[in-house]
């Protein structure tokens, strides 16, 4: 079965014109135009990912992202008219998974959600781990079911922040850049990008409560090998 696409949008002409792109596109489309709405239509029946506008009636959706989050890992991307850069980092605070500003194009919309939807897919266990588990310390972090332990609690993340964790973990010992985590997580030039991947890095070290991940300045992230 098609993807189900939910897109809370309060712009009549918006709303009609994604729809239209989505199906044309092949995806199931599914539409709300304010923040309740949107709620109520993710728990009445889950979606494979979000377009979530931000300037909503009855609730914004910074709001409706946090509601959203907290009862599920579905992919968000946020679309609003709102490019300064405080706007983008509270979406990415929010726990979305992108940030598209209007006036887009209906081609990279489609593109942005082709990347995220394939990031969400399954991903296949390390080949080097032979119980398929990528560790550091108390962080355990299973491929194949996509879930992260610290000391045996399982610790809630966004798939953006899973997917930059399971790079960092499956070259442990190497420096990975902010350009090969943009093309690795991403899949496409993200502009602003160290901030979007520092908003990123501060969550998941936030969460874990642990401190693995290394700034190397001026080049990347790492975590450190174990001996």
């Amino acid at each position: 079965m098609s993807k189900l696409i939910l897109v809370i949008e309060d712009e009549p002409a918006i709303q009609n014109i994604l729809r239209a792109f989505l199906l044309d596109a092949g995806y199931r489309v599914a539409l709300a135009d304010d923040g309740p709405a949107g709620v109520d239509r993710f728990r009445a029946d889950p979606p494979d990912l979000v377009l979530l506008d931000l300037m909503l009636p009855g609730m914004d959706g910074f709001a409706v992202c946090q509601v959203l989050r907290r009862e599920s890992r579905v992919p968000i991307i946020m679309l609003t008219a709102l490019d300064d850069d405080d706007s983008q980092l509270k979406g990415f605070d929010a726990l979305a998974d992108d940030y598209i500003t209007k006036p887009f194009s209906m081609p990279l919309v489609l593109k942005r959600i082709e990347a995220v939807l394939r990031r969400a897919g399954p991903a296949d266990p390390a080949p080097d781990q032979a119980d398929g588990l990528l560790r550091c310390g108390p962080v355990t972090l299973d491929p194949a079911s996509q879930t992260v332990r610290v000391d045996g609690q399982c610790v809630s993340l966004t798939l953006r922040e899973y997917d930059i964790l399971k790079l960092l973990l499956e070259n442990q010992g190497r420096v990975v850049s902010r350009e090969t985590l943009l093309d690795c997580v991403w899949g496409y030039s993200h502009v602003g990008d160290d901030k979007v991947i520092n908003t990123h890095i501060k969550n998941i070290r936030k969460k874990l409560g642990v401190d693995c991940i290394e700034t190397i300045r001026g080049a990347g992230y790492k975590i450190e090998k174990e001996v």
